[in-house]
């Protein structure tokens, strides 16, 4: 399975999917607490940084062209760690950028083309959310390279995220078949993540735990250290 366009793959990243998933971190603007979003992911980086979502949403998020302006420079500090670049649900974004992948939500995923859409991306990594056993098997079905369960615990930067399922999803997703590369993501701490993988996760997505934190690279190499030896 390519994870990227082949010339990128060449140039950039020659990993497996499954340890791209092992730090998996998730950003935009507003999960900074007001600092520089291209410093936070440089450290995140530094600090162990498998994986990079560019999700601008939520109260204070960039639009238009200041939006695909920080997803520019973000995409560009990825290509100089050779860390994959993943779109949150904008298609269209995900295109102009020329990034690695695009990750789709289920509510995302109800107003696509979804027998079109792994061909619309063919070459580039197609993640999909999913709350429960059935939702997975239709992102295996659309052609998904991984799976981001959840959420895993209480989160504040989803308002309008499901009820709490934890970690106990990700082994009832196991144990129906499902064999994709998977994240848990919600509310994960370095605590609570030694949960999520022992279920099953091959990784774990973060938002505030490390765009929040006061220090992004140590926060990083703590969920870092979880996959040392």
């Amino acid at each position: 399975m390519a994870l990227m366009t082949e010339k990128a793959a060449d140039e950039r990243y020659a990993g497996n999917l499954r340890e791209a998933l092992n730090v998996y971190f998730v950003m935009g603007s507003p999960n900074c607490g007001g600092r520089n979003p291209a410093a936070v992911l440089r450290a995140a980086i530094e600090g162990g940084v498998t994986l990079f979502q560019f999700r601008e949403k939520g109260p204070g998020a960039l639009q238009g062209q200041e939006r695909t302006e920080l997803g520019r420079k973000l995409l560009g500090v990825c290509r100089q760690a050779g860390v994959p670049f993943i779109v949150n649900d904008d298609l269209r974004l995900a295109e102009e950028l020329e990034a690695d992948g695009i990750h789709v939500g289920q509510e995302d995923l109800a107003q696509l083309d979804r027998t079109g859409l792994r061909q619309r991306f063919k070459g580039r990594i197609l993640g999909i959310s999913a709350h429960n056993p059935a939702e997975a098997r239709e992102a295996v079905r659309c052609g998904a390279d991984y799976i981001g369960a959840g959420p895993m615990y209480a989160t504040a930067t989803k308002p309008d995220a499901r009820a709490v399922q934890g970690p106990g999803i990700i082994a009832a997703m196991r144990a129906d078949g499902i064999t994709l590369p998977l994240a848990g993501i919600g509310g994960i701490t370095p605590e609570g993540a030694a949960a999520v993988l022992a279920a099953g996760a091959d990784g774990v997505a973060v938002i505030s735990a490390i765009g929040g934190a006061g220090d992004p690279r140590e926060a990083a190499r703590r969920f870092s250290r979880l996959f040392a030896g």
